[in-house]
């Protein structure tokens, strides 16, 4: 697929990748074709080899291409901020009105009128600069609004269905299943699983750190306690010492008396 020209080149978005770069989020998408998984530059997950990864424009790209979002980096979550942001470009404008709904009930048709082109010619903009069509952009919005919200909540899945624009529950199970390749429900309770396991972490972490103070207390109370002990210990034998000095003059102070008063 033909992308615009000023797209970012391999090279920067490799080295974007691989440092992370938090400048990047959003700008393109690293799809891994080891793992059929695409993420955002800055996802926390093990670098895979370079020969082994393709770069997008955006998301919606990427899933055409047949690529499924990453659930640790989430790409729902990054910043919209392709390079035509902050101009008036018809593409910018479309995608805009899809985001709020456009393509939710209306069709493509609709739009290009409200832009004031042709449907065909909205079509070539849209291969150009976005690398799917109106229609599977449209989709990929949906899915990343659902995801945002069972994400955040706890609203049931038919409110999730119909606040995120899909026109059934049906569909909506339909085009997780199709892109993630599993149900809702089940994406929810992988959340709550990591959720719940970072708390646990944290409790765990927090009894260790209580632990360590504990312990370091009570030897910090048997330093203390050998210490004074040592020092009775020391105050004892130095009274001791004392008392068998005195003794000990006493007796040989005795003893040259005694001596002294010995007939001779």
């Amino acid at each position: 697929m033909r992308y615009d020209p000023d797209m970012l080149s391999f090279d920067v978005c490799n080295a974007a990748r691989l440092r992370r770069d938090p400048r990047y989020d959003g700008r393109f998408f690293t799809a891994v074709k080891t793992t059929g998984i695409y993420c955002r530059p800055v996802c926390p997950a093990k670098q895979p080899l370079t020969r082994n990864v393709a770069y997008y424009p955006t998301a919606a790209a990427a899933e055409v291409a047949g690529f499924r979002p990453c659930l640790r980096c989430r790409p729902e979550t990054a910043p919209f901020c392709p390079a035509w942001n902050g101009t008036r470009s018809t593409v910018a404008r479309a995608m805009k009105l899809i985001d709020d709904g456009a393509l939710d009930e209306g069709s493509v048709v609709d739009l290009a009128m409200r832009l004031g082109i042709s449907s065909r010619h909205l079509a070539r903009l849209f291969a150009r600069h976005v690398g799917a069509t109106p229609r599977q952009l449209a989709k990929t919005l949906r899915v990343q609004r659902a995801k945002r919200l069972l994400d955040a909540g706890d609203d049931s899945m038919t409110d999730i269905a119909f606040q995120a624009g899909f026109g059934s529950l049906r569909r909506f199970n339909a085009a997780f299943a199709e892109l993630y390749g599993r149900s809702p429900s089940s994406l929810r309770a992988v959340r709550a699983r990591r959720t719940q396991r970072a708390a646990d972490d944290r409790s765990e972490k927090a009894g260790t750190e209580i632990e360590t103070v504990g312990q370091a207390e009570h030897e910090h109370e048997q330093r203390s306690s050998r210490k004074q002990s040592g020092l009775l210990d020391d105050e004892r034998t130095r009274r001791r010492g004392g008392n068998n000095g005195f003794l000990r003059n006493g007796h040989d102070g005795l003893s040259i008396m005694s001596s002294k008063n010995w007939p001779r």
